[in-house]
């Protein structure tokens, strides 16, 4: 009797099946990830650039100080308004109130800036933040700060 051995390691040639399980493998992931993919819906937003190089003039806020001293007094753009006491501040309310109004009225936006001297009371500046925001409009727009505005 005549004995064959077996050969190890010889060549198998091109085998197809492990082939088709890794292309289905990769395909399987490729169509479960597609349908995790979100889509970008368009956004209605306005970006910088041709509509700012635009030949119309850009309109510039109206920019207001509103000044308060040490001793009380208050005053719009150096121009002093109502007594150091008062307590009411008409002359004040009446004088936003018609800034706003002119503002609102030519489409731009009313800046207004709060100037309170280090050693003003908290009463007073608490008395003119209350008349602006009295004011219908007046405050959207405050900017408060406290000392000179040149000292930095």
């Amino acid at each position: 009797m005549k004995h064959v051995e077996s050969q190890r390691g010889g060549d198998l040639g091109f085998q197809i099946a492990p082939m088709i399980d890794v292309v289905f493998v990769i395909m399987l992931f490729f169509m479960v990830m597609a349908g995790a993919v979100k889509v970008e819906h368009e956004l209605r937003i306005k970006l910088p650039g041709e509509d700012t190089l635009s030949d119309q003039p850009q309109e510039i806020p109206d920019d207001l100080l509103i000044s308060i001293t040490d001793k009380g007094q208050v005053s719009i753009n150096d121009s002093n308004v109502d007594k150091p006491d008062s307590k009411v501040m008409d002359e004040l309310y009446q004088q936003i109130s018609l800034l706003t109004n002119n503002a609102r009225n030519a489409k731009t936006k009313l800046l207004i800036t709060v100037q309170a001297d280090e050693t003003a009371t908290y009463d007073r500046i608490a008395t003119v933040l209350n008349t602006l925001a009295r004011v219908p409009g007046a405050g959207e727009n405050v900017t408060f700060s406290i000392g000179d505005p040149e000292e930095g």
